[in-house]
């Protein structure tokens, strides 16, 4: 049978982010996020320390060898690096957190959610940070597969159809890198498909602008800014946060903003925007798929430079809420139909 490679590279993302600068339930969540509040401080503002933006792969590791924090019971997890696969497989690819809990209710529940839309495929896991997988394994005693390591598996497992479907955000540098090592297997399987990040198309845009303001309605009482954090990168697919601010703002949503940790918009373009406003109260969120080591130390950290501490130093009173985009229903249901058109692609 002639071997086919299919991979969807999010042609229509490119031509849609030509205008800009250049990467969880619902409100029936089983488990509620977990909440940090800050009080208002009479201190003078600390301005955040600067980092050169980089793309996610190339970031330091999640946390520390000596950590003193609990993320969790890395037992509770399904690391999906079973074998006796069978001739399908979807093989969920994420760049990974090392904070078991998020682990388990954003990608894991990301994974869960794709096994029970296609029943007849195996669902197997692969994490693209290396150094994560290390920390896990070196701390927990865990192994997560990474990317070659999966697709290794696949093969020694004789999988004839084998489905990608990356939890990223964007159409980056990563999501690139990942369709260029599975395109090195495509002469091992009979057929390949690599579905779509996160955000897309159009469409998708306008389904995460709904969801994200749907799961923080509670908060939108006219005198809070509501800030979503992402990564950011210094490729041109950070042009998505930009995105994602002027869909917020035609949304009617002027209360919610949209920052980044490493790039563009930064920490004090945030601020700025949030002070040109008549706002008492931030609620600050991650705009990623965990809520790993970015969410718990440079959003709600206690650091001078967290984004939590510069908030409460400029007198508003600050809520963290430490969950990631995986914990969210709408989310999970956008990825399995990005892993449904995948499919229907080999058709």
């Amino acid at each position: 049978m002639k071997k086919t490679l299919q991979l969807l590279l999010c042609l229509g993302v490119a031509a849609m982010l030509t205008g800009c600068s250049t990467e969880t339930d619902t409100s029936s969540d089983s488990v509620p996020a977990e909440t940090i509040t800050a009080e208002p401080e009479t201190t003078a503002p600390t301005e955040p320390e600067t980092e050169a933006p980089t793309e996610p792969e190339t970031s330091a590791p999640e946390a520390d060898d000596a950590e003193n924090y609990n993320t969790g019971d890395a037992a509770l997890d399904n690391v999906r690096n079973q074998d006796e696969i069978g001739e399908k497989e979807i093989l969920v690819i994420s760049f990974g957190t090392s904070f078991n809990d998020s682990r388990r209710l954003t990608i894991g529940a990301i994974e869960n959610a794709i096994e029970t839309a296609f029943p007849d495929y195996a669902v197997r896991r692969g994490f693209t940070s290396n150094i994560i997988i290390d920390h896990v394994q070196q701390r927990d005693g865990i192994l997560i597969d990474d990317v070659a390591a999966a697709l290794d598996r696949a093969v020694d497992n004789g999988v004839k159809t084998l489905i990608v479907q990356p939890t990223h955000l964007m159409d980056g540098l990563e999501y690139h890198d990942l369709t260029a090592e599975v395109a090195q297997y495509a002469d091992a399987f009979e057929h390949v498909a690599i579905g779509e990040p996160l955000l897309s198309s159009e469409e998708d845009f306008q389904r995460v602008t709904t969801a994200i303001t749907d799961w923080t309605a509670d908060y939108d009482d006219g005198e809070t800014a509501i800030v979503f954090m992402g990564h950011g990168t210094e490729a041109d697919s950070n042009g998505v946060y930009a995105k994602m601010q002027e869909m917020l703002t035609d949304a009617g949503k002027t209360n919610y903003f949209v920052g980044t940790v490493e790039a563009e918009p930064a920490l004090e373009d945030v601020l700025a925007a949030v002070k040109a406003g008549d706002y008492k109260r931030v609620v600050l969120e991650p705009l990623m798929v965990v809520a790993g080591d970015h969410a718990n130390n440079d959003m709600a950290g206690d650091e001078a430079d967290s984004w939590k501490t510069v908030f409460a130093n400029e007198g508003y009173e600050v809520e963290c809420l430490l969950r990631g985009l995986g914990e969210n229903e709408d989310i999970r249901t956008l990825y399995t139909e990005h892993t449904q058109a995948a499919i229907d692609s080999l058709q």
